[in-house]
């Protein structure tokens, strides 16, 4: 059997010292997670951020740089994902929207209120990615390569 990581993408979004955070319900607890889900057959990497900040947070993300690029091994199922996070603006939010199944609400929280409830979080690497943000970590979009 070949091992095969989860492939995922998260959007970094901050205003005024907050982040936009989802609050979804996983296995019957509520989490904190960024706007984030797992990479679709045939979609970019940038796409995917889009697509999955939309569903998730009825928002129109733009992505602008990379923020960084995590592997997690959860410690419980032995699961693993490999993030790429992106960090960028939302441009409008459609109030009207429907969010993504299992996706209770968006919130903006701070970077200080996001460490406070580290056991509300859906993994370790939603406070990576912030504090990677925080840091000024900064890639090139173009990085980012579809090979036809």
């Amino acid at each position: 059997m070949i091992w095969k990581p989860h492939a995922t993408v998260a959007a970094i979004i901050e205003r005024d010292n907050k982040f936009l955070m989802v609050e979804e319900l996983i296995d019957g607890e509520r989490l904190i997670n960024q706007p984030a889900g797992h990479l679709d057959p045939d979609e970019s990497l940038i796409d995917a951020a889009i697509r999955e900040t939309r569903e998730e947070s009825a928002r129109q993300f733009v992505p602008q740089a990379v923020t960084g690029i995590y592997l997690w091994k959860h410690p419980h199922n032995g699961e693993t994902f490999l993030r790429i996070a992106m960090c960028g603006d939302c441009k409008s939010h459609d109030a009207a929207q429907e969010l993504d199944a299992g996706i209770l609400r968006t919130v903006w929280k701070s970077r200080d209120e996001l460490a406070a409830g580290t056991d509300k979080l859906r993994s370790p690497m939603v406070l990576t990615c912030i504090d990677d943000y925080i840091a000024g970590k900064r890639y090139p979009l173009d990085i980012l390569i579809n090979v036809p």
